[in-house]
């Protein structure tokens, strides 16, 4: 089994995403840095669980860790810190409308040969609330996300846990190099 490549993987991927010119701003690399952070602590948390449990124990872990790992880092700096995709898994992380739009960039991009791995975007957006500055970055499919999101390969036991927590999964059908989501945080500010 290669669960000790996911961690490597996925930070590997956020830490390869450059920030051009148009992301030179502090608060995009700032953004940036808490994803690495998000990526870093689920993988750990993901690898640790696939040893001790195998994917079962890891679906257990990303139900249960993922949304508390956002809401630690959004308590412990500012940012509101999550995940989305346009095939999501669990309803809470369904993307808003400049998430969606985002994510079909995203798409765009990649489909003009664009490695997804260093797909970010940042802006600056007005809401209900004000002003808010917005980061996203890609999470590209790697080999071991397959075991959980790939299509027919998923194994009987994470399929029955799969449907238990998410009824409604559309997480499914991805090959490695895929988009599986983004990492998105945003704060008060222009």
């Amino acid at each position: 089994m290669q669960t000790p490549r996911l961690a490597t993987l996925l930070a590997g991927a956020i830490a390869c995403a450059p920030l051009t010119l148009a992301h030179a701003d502090p608060r995009a690399a700032e953004a940036k840095q808490i994803a690495k952070t998000f990526a870093q602590r689920l993988q750990g948390e993901l690898q640790a669980a696939m040893q001790a449990g195998g994917p079962v124990q890891a679906v257990e872990v990303c139900h249960s860790r993922a949304p508390a790992i956002a809401a630690e880092l959004t308590a412990q700096t500012g940012w509101e810190v999550g995940r989305t995709s346009l095939k999501r898994r669990n309803a809470d992380n369904a993307p808003d409308a400049w998430e969606r739009e985002v994510m079909a960039a995203f798409e765009a991009r990649k489909a003009r040969g664009e490695d997804p791995a260093t797909l970010v975007h940042t802006a600056t957006v007005d809401g209900a609330d004000g002003k808010r500055f917005r980061f996203m970055t890609a999470i590209p499919t790697q080999p071991v996300c397959l075991t959980c999101h790939g299509g027919d390969s998923v194994a009987d036991d994470v399929e029955s846990l799969l449907r238990t927590y998410y009824p409604d999964d559309q997480a499914r059908g991805y090959a490695v190099g895929d988009l599986r989501g983004a990492f998105t945080l945003s704060r008060p500010g222009g």
